[in-house]
């Protein structure tokens, strides 16, 4: 278990405790997602996005960022080298988690991604036998436990605040990646059958929503007035001239 203790962050999955039965489970489970996936370019955000799979999905091009060589993109997550709304789908995965300011990654994946596009968000539950290592001194300096482990929940608010909608959000790995994975099968497929919230990976699968464009202050005020009286012709005049004001003056 020791060289799971050398780096701050995973570089691949190997890197991870049972990280190869880690990968497996993840890129399964989104073999399911990517027949959905459509578009021009699939993104895929850190070393260990790059390593899963996604030729199941007929988006044309598929490509990785990193600061890694091995990258299709060498740059900073929270900086992104490319342009506005080019992106029909990312995928990250454990990356959130080893990061200074996840939510500013979130951010600026978004600014990248198209109306109506994909992302992907692989990451450790806490609420999961994953986090007897946060509890346990000699595995709390080692990967993966010497990173961040944020509540499912909390992603979605984030997610929220940027303007998406929470389409999936699933669990997988019922273990806590300490000793053998093939260990404690019948434990596994009971936490899986009792308390199927409890896995030890989430994955959270989200599109984001275009920015609605009819004024609120004008749908507020339709609402606040009596249809159950015909309008005078002065406020039909009225009514007609605020609607077809710029959207500026309608806006706070």
């Amino acid at each position: 278990m020791s060289h799971f203790c050398s780096d701050l962050k995973p570089k691949q999955w190997d890197d991870l405790p049972n990280g190869a039965a880690l990968q497996q489970a993840v890129a399964e489970h989104l073999e399911n997602w990517w027949p959905r996936v459509f578009g021009y370019h699939l993104l895929k955000l850190g070393p260990l996005s790059a390593a899963l799979s996604s030729m199941a999905s007929p988006v044309a091009h598929h490509f990785s960022l990193s600061s890694s060589q091995d990258a299709s993109i060498t740059g900073d997550f929270c900086h992104l080298p490319l342009q506005n709304g080019v992106i029909d789908a990312v995928v990250m995965s454990l990356l959130l988690e080893f990061e200074p300011d996840p939510y500013r990654i979130l951010r600026e994946t978004d600014r990248v991604l198209i109306a109506g596009g994909y992302l992907f968000i692989v990451g450790f539950n806490p609420l999961s036998p994953l986090f007897l290592g946060k509890l346990w001194p000699k595995y709390q300096d080692c990967l993966p436990w010497n990173g961040r482990f944020f509540m499912p929940s909390r992603v979605q608010d984030w997610l929220g605040l940027l303007g998406y909608q929470v389409v999936a959000d699933e669990r997988l790995v019922y273990h806590p990646l300490i000793g053998e994975f093939t260990q404690g099968r019948f434990f596994q497929q009971s936490l899986a059958s009792w308390l199927p919230s409890a896995g030890s990976l989430y994955v959270i699968v989200a599109r984001k929503l275009e920015s609605p464009l009819t004024p609120i202050r004008d749908k507020r005020k339709m609402r606040q007035t009596n249809w159950s009286t015909a309008p005078t012709a002065g406020c039909a005049e009225h009514l007609s001239d605020n609607l077809s004001k710029p959207l500026s003056e309608h806006t706070e």
